[in-house]
């Protein structure tokens, strides 16, 4: 299950504002994120504010490995948000 999530409706980098930008990079590096157990013997993800310091909970799952996995796959979803907010990429061209 997933608690942390955040959809927006737009088809350009021009719609984004570079504060956005600055959060998906901040989410994107691994080394900002971090799991913990829980009492009831669960683990949960959660992120390090840039702005507070706090730490935001973000997943919980029942393995260690499952959490980790939550996070390499926030990681990658964030890194592609970051690449995408370049511009769109040129697959193919014609002449």
């Amino acid at each position: 299950m997933t608690f942390f999530y955040k959809t927006t409706s737009w088809s350009g980098s021009s719609n984004v504002n570079q504060e956005t930008i600055e959060f998906w990079k901040h989410l994107a590096t691994k080394a900002n994120w971090r799991i913990v157990q829980l009492p009831n013997g669960y683990y949960q993800t959660e992120y390090k504010d840039s702005s507070s310091n706090d730490w935001m909970d973000v997943t919980r799952r029942e393995t260690i490995e499952a959490a980790e996995r939550a996070i390499d796959a926030s990681v990658e979803h964030y890194s592609k948000k970051v690449e995408f907010s370049k511009g769109p990429v040129v697959v193919k061209t014609f002449k």
